[in-house]
């Protein structure tokens, strides 16, 4: 199966068919701000699933992950520093990874405003399918719940901004094994727990590229019609 791809006004909407290396789409990222720099593509919202990984912001501490690297390499996952905000996280199948790659400054967007149109396109995505769930003061992302100390983060979010062009994004989990979460204090927080989009609706079985879809297109509408 080839990739689908959905063309919305200014934006082209990708989403990719199978779990991604996360260095082939980093890299993608890359590429593709550059060119949209340059003026030469649209810009783009990237969809898919990556093969199991842990990723680490530039500002994060490799103490919050609770195992050494090397015993994680010896079964095939890396442990990856990049250029995004935020601390330790996993990615993996199960788990709906959005990257818009979006000029702010054709969209007239801050940082805060755009971080709010991310969490905004989770949560009513959620409650599309009878999940609610809210935002907590000081800590960004999307929680089932209302009490950080009580609530359980569905969505995790972390973005770096290239000259007015965004890259990385969101991390919505949909089905995914939450075992890959012992293994680390998401975010870096050790006070809180990560749910999934199916926990929450006691184990019904969501269909990932329907989600998908959904995300994709109250992602386009809040930044469409800001």
């Amino acid at each position: 199966m080839q990739n689908a791809t959905f063309i919305d006004n200014r934006i082209e909407s990708i989403f990719f068919d199978r779990p991604r290396d996360f260095r082939e789409i980093w890299e993608l990222q890359k590429k593709t701000v550059s060119e949209i720099l340059s003026g030469t593509v649209h810009e783009k919202i990237l969809l898919l699933e990556h093969k199991p990984v842990y990723t680490i912001g530039f500002h994060g501490n490799i103490n919050n992950l609770h195992v050494t690297e090397e015993s994680l390499k010896r079964s095939g996952i890396e442990v990856i520093r990049i250029e995004r905000g935020g601390d330790i996280t996993f990615h993996g199948p199960g788990q709906l990874v959005v990257y818009p790659l979006i000029d702010l400054r054709k969209r007239k967007l801050g940082v805060k405003d755009y971080v709010t149109i991310l969490e905004e396109s989770v949560i009513r995505t959620c409650n599309h399918i009878g999940i609610r769930v809210n935002r907590i003061d000081g800590a960004t992302g999307v929680w089932c719940g209302n009490d950080m100390a009580k609530s359980k983060k569905i969505c995790a979010i972390g973005v770096k901004i290239s000259h007015g062009v965004t890259m990385h994004g969101l991390a919505l989990n949909v089905s995914t094994d939450l075992s890959w979460f012992s293994k680390i204090n998401p975010c870096g927080f050790s006070s809180f727990q990560v749910t999934t989009m199916e926990e929450c609706l006691n184990g019904e079985t969501l269909h990932f590229t329907d989600i998908a879809h959904i995300l994709n297109r109250e992602l386009l509408n809040l930044l469409e019609n800001k």
